[in-house]
């Protein structure tokens, strides 16, 4: 068969010596005058090429800025929701900062007292080892003297002359006495060695940390709303109670 087109314009392809000139409206499809007469669009309402060209050339370029105009419209909301992505990493992050910071100002409260009561326990621990340390050394003196006594008093026992037994025997008696009464020396109460007084109940504290949460505005009113209805209640009854005083 022949081509459809003879240098720019198309040809029928029925009647090929026929340029197509005329548009049928009912079939929706460029054709020939010969294709109207004798052709298969003698029944179909037809017109010319040329309007029906202007008429879908604006309906197309109407529906080119159509699609153009939802295109910028979906472009538009991209730009929107990346905006909202990136502000919601940038919000994330600052409260994400602000969590960690409240949580860093916690743990050094929690460290500085952690510090002091151990270094109330280390110094009551000084303490009570330096009191043990110092009977302890009060123990040694005397046993330390009550064994040379020992010992004084065995030589004197294996002098055979009573005159010089008996020169030295009163004084060391009294000495002995003496050294006995040391044995009194101060000791330790009974749970001296106790440190359980600086045992700590924590069990609220770690309960009311595992209620933190993060508030609402809402929470804030409300509580702002209970306070201020305290605030009231307490003001109606101090001039009710001034009245029943007048």
């Amino acid at each position: 068969s022949r081509p459809l087109q003879k240098g720019s314009h198309p040809m029928c392809k029925e009647h090929e010596d026929e340029k197509i000139n005329i548009y049928c409206l009912t079939c929706e499809m460029p054709t020939c005058s010969m294709c109207k007469v004798f052709g298969a669009h003698q029944a179909c309402e037809v017109a010319p090429l040329q309007s029906v060209f202007q008429g879908q050339k604006t309906e197309l370029s109407n529906c080119i800025s159509m699609l153009v105009a939802g295109n910028d419209r979906v472009q538009t909301i991209i730009t929107q929701l990346e905006d909202s992505s990136r502000v919601t990493k940038e919000n994330s992050h600052q409260v994400k900062e602000e969590l960690s910071q409240k949580f860093d100002v916690l743990y050094a409260i929690l460290d500085e007292k952690k510090s002091e009561l151990l270094q109330r326990i280390t110094q009551e621990q000084e303490e009570k080892l330096s009191f043990i340390e110092a009977l302890i050394q009060q123990y040694r003196e005397q046993l330390d003297k009550s064994t040379k006594l020992v010992e004084t008093a065995i030589q004197s026992l294996d002098e055979p002359g009573g005159a010089i037994f008996l020169l030295s025997a009163k004084k060391l008696i009294k000495s002995i006495v003496e050294a006995s009464k040391g044995c009194q020396l101060g000791k330790t109460e009974q749970g001296f060695e106790n440190m359980d007084y600086f045992t700590l109940d924590l069990e609220h504290i770690a309960d009311t940390l595992r209620t933190i949460d993060f508030g609402t505005d809402t929470d804030e009113e409300e509580e702002e709303f209970i306070e201020e209805d305290q605030e009231e209640e307490e003001s109606t009854e101090g001039k009710e109670e001034g009245k029943k005083s007048i």
